[in-house]
């Protein structure tokens, strides 16, 4: 199957929380992992929203629209959760949450519909139109457009959803969805190697085991790009040949690669990925065969 990971994709998956406010910025900031009181208008964070045991509950792109409105992109499925959440913890503070997903038009964008590549979470604002400069994908730059709904679709080839959300795996980041809710510290996803935790920053829920897992050599599991010539889902569990019981991690995220079978981001033990073989959904499963990880891991911080 030819293919060209090139254009831009409309996007069903993902949804927009708006925090507006005095409070919005200091309120996120207590929240989750990222720095967001010093977040300025020309770079987006990844950040994560964990429970008090520092499991992810959700994971979000985050940017100031202005001083007192900041958008956190998810994945829709845990959008209304998320938000029902958050909104708990508002107390006090001035800032209002709001599911904001019907306001916006979501693209992805690879390839030539990039236009000059920037580092990874910098961002560009023309017209209302932000966009998000993301980590690339098998070379090709990639970005996140949130325009206002009813703008302009961009200019250029279209995209299918299909081949963006593969982009989106072959990037090596993951976005938190239903099936591994609250399943992974952000370590587990390799968050802190590319922008998603801020081990300067003051408490948030979880701090501590997160902290715990950088500093004291406890973390145990890591992201990993993997194959196989069947179906994959999130949260089918992964198999390795010297255990047949117990699973030694799970598929985070999948999608269907153009050149057939499927490409996805797992979790894995650190002792799995070194050698003997993986298999997928049981001990007899589909084999899953281990790809390089296209960034490097931070060996500390």
């Amino acid at each position: 199957m030819t293919y060209s990971l090139n254009g831009s994709a409309p996007l069903t998956s993902l949804g927009v929380i708006r925090a507006e406010g005095a409070d919005a910025a200091k309120f996120l900031h207590g929240q989750l992992t990222q720095d967001f009181a010093l977040l300025g208008q020309s770079e987006a964070r990844l950040a994560a929203f964990c429970n008090a045991k520092g499991r992810m509950q959700a994971s979000f792109i985050g940017f100031k629209r202005s001083p007192t409105e900041i958008l956190l992109i998810c994945h829709r499925d845990l959008l209304a959760q998320t938000l029902k959440r958050l909104s708990m913890f508002v107390m006090r503070a001035q800032a209002k949450l709001s599911d904001a997903t019907a306001d916006f038009a979501l693209y992805g964008l690879v390839g030539d519909a990039v236009g000059t590549p920037q580092p990874a979470w910098s961002i560009a604002t023309v017209d209302d139109a932000t966009t998000i400069s993301l980590y690339p994908a098998d070379g090709q730059a990639r970005a996140l457009r949130v325009a206002p709904a009813g703008a302009p679709a961009p200019a250029g080839p279209v995209l299918s959803e299909e081949l963006w959300l593969w982009s989106e795996v072959r990037s090596g980041i993951a976005t938190v969805s239903q099936p591994i809710f609250e399943a992974l510290v952000p370590q587990m996803l390799n968050y802190e190697s590319v922008g998603g935790v801020n081990f300067k920053k003051g408490c948030y829920p979880g701090q501590e085991i997160v902290a715990r897992s950088q500093f004291r050599g406890t973390l145990k599991r890591r992201a990993a790009i993997a194959h196989a010539d069947l179906a994959l889902m999130a949260g089918q569990e992964v198999f390795h040949s010297s255990d047949a019981e117990q699973p030694c991690g799970v598929v985070v995220q999948a999608a269907a690669a153009p050149e057939g079978g499927w490409d996805a981001i797992v979790s894995l033990q650190i002792a799995a990925m070194q050698d003997g073989e993986l298999t997928v959904g049981a001990a007899d499963g589909p084999a899953l065969t281990l790809q390089p990880l296209p960034y490097e891991l931070l060996a500390d911080i």
